[in-house]
């Protein structure tokens, strides 16, 4: 997947790495996550699941997408099936895990936004601000993993 003309970084640290490359890096890893969060959280919803079911649903899923995303990318570049899995997960992981957790405690934290229908316009205010809080606290991680070669650094590797 491109993410623009700034594929250079160093491995020195982050300051080597532009918060432009971790911003479009998070922001491909929040796609893949909020398609999956948005599906879990609508069909654990309309199926009247419970709270658990519905956020292990959604989580599953923004992991399957997330990962999805640089599958497909790594693949057209011609990476063999085994290899390209093994880059998503290091590439997606951990960011993944950061905005799930910051944006299922968000959801969580919002007072009634669990029983929320999805008519309910605080279930939706719920799940995207979790999505903004998520974004801007998972930058600085990707920004920090990028810089040291980690991270969305391996996907670069591919382009």
């Amino acid at each position: 997947m491109d993410h623009g003309a700034d594929h250079t970084m160093s491995h020195d640290g982050p300051a080597g790495t532009s918060w432009a490359t971790a911003a479009k890096a998070t922001l491909h890893c929040l796609t893949g996550c909020a398609i999956g969060e948005i599906l879990g959280m609508a069909i654990g919803t309309a199926l009247l699941w419970g709270n658990v079911p519905t956020m292990v649903l959604a989580i599953a899923l923004a992991f399957l997408f997330g990962y999805s995303f640089t599958l497909f990318a790594v693949r057209r570049a011609g990476l063999d099936l085994g290899s390209a899995i093994k880059v998503a997960l290091a590439a997606d992981t951990v960011s993944i895990a950061v905005m799930e957790l910051v944006d299922n405690a968000v959801i969580a934290l919002t007072p009634g936004a669990m029983e929320a229908e999805l008519s309910d316009g605080l279930f939706w205010w719920a799940l995207l601000g979790g999505f903004v809080i998520a974004f801007v606290i998972t930058v600085p991680v990707n920004k920090w993993m990028i810089g040291r070669g980690k991270g969305h650094a391996v996907v670069h590797a591919h382009h």
